[in-house]
């Protein structure tokens, strides 16, 4: 998976290629995925849910630029496989998930792999501002908007990503760094990420 799916698509980043490689995908799919784990696709997880395809959790991780130690929100737990690979990276993560149902399991799931990820259940549009300032945050779901919250819960010299909806349809990742006073944003790439929904279930 990382040698001809990541690696051969351009990303470089050492610690992120160890995460990648480390981290055991197949246990963060259904049962009947297992087969399908290691393919460079999304996946589903149940409650009209994905694990975003190997690719694109690689890709955004790099572009995060996180360092051991940051704190980082990732909005969207799903699965909680984006977590284990920030959290593999020596990095302090809080992760919000709006499905009750998946953040319990995601939360089961980390505790007995030993990952330490605080799993949250909440409507990530409003971040978690118990814990903020962030070093980074991470958007696993696609958004209409940066939402203000997590502009304000970013830290001074913060980087925020997030798949984007475009006009032309589908999304795109956006790098919106806290340059304080303002924000900068870079455009990457394309992709197609499950809708940010609004509120919890």
């Amino acid at each position: 998976m990382v040698e001809e799916q990541i690696i051969g698509r351009d990303v470089k980043d050492t610690r992120v290629l160890d995460a990648m490689t480390s981290v055991p995908r197949h246990l963060f799919v259904p049962e009947e995925y297992t087969e399908s784990a290691y393919i460079d696709r999304p996946l589903p997880i149940g409650e009209r849910q994905t694990i975003s395809q190997p690719y694109m959790v690689a890709k955004m991780t790099e572009l995060l630029s996180a360092e051991p130690g940051m704190k980082i929100l990732e909005i969207g737990t799903g699965s909680g496989y984006q977590s284990a690979i920030l959290a593999t990276m020596g990095l302090r993560v809080w992760s919000m998930e709006r499905v009750e149902s998946l953040a319990r399991q995601a939360r089961e799931r980390l505790r007995s792999l030993s990952f330490n990820v605080s799993v949250i259940h909440g409507d990530g549009r409003n971040g978690y501002p118990r814990e903020a300032p962030y070093d980074r945050i991470i958007v696993t779901a696609a958004s209409s908007r940066v939402e203000p919250a997590w502009d304000r819960q970013l830290r001074p010299n913060g980087r925020l990503i997030v798949p984007l909806s475009v006009m032309t349809g589908g999304q795109r990742l956006l790098v919106r760094e806290n340059l304080e006073p303002g924000f900068r944003n870079t455009w990457y790439d394309y992709c197609r990420f499950v809708p940010l929904l609004i509120g919890i279930d």
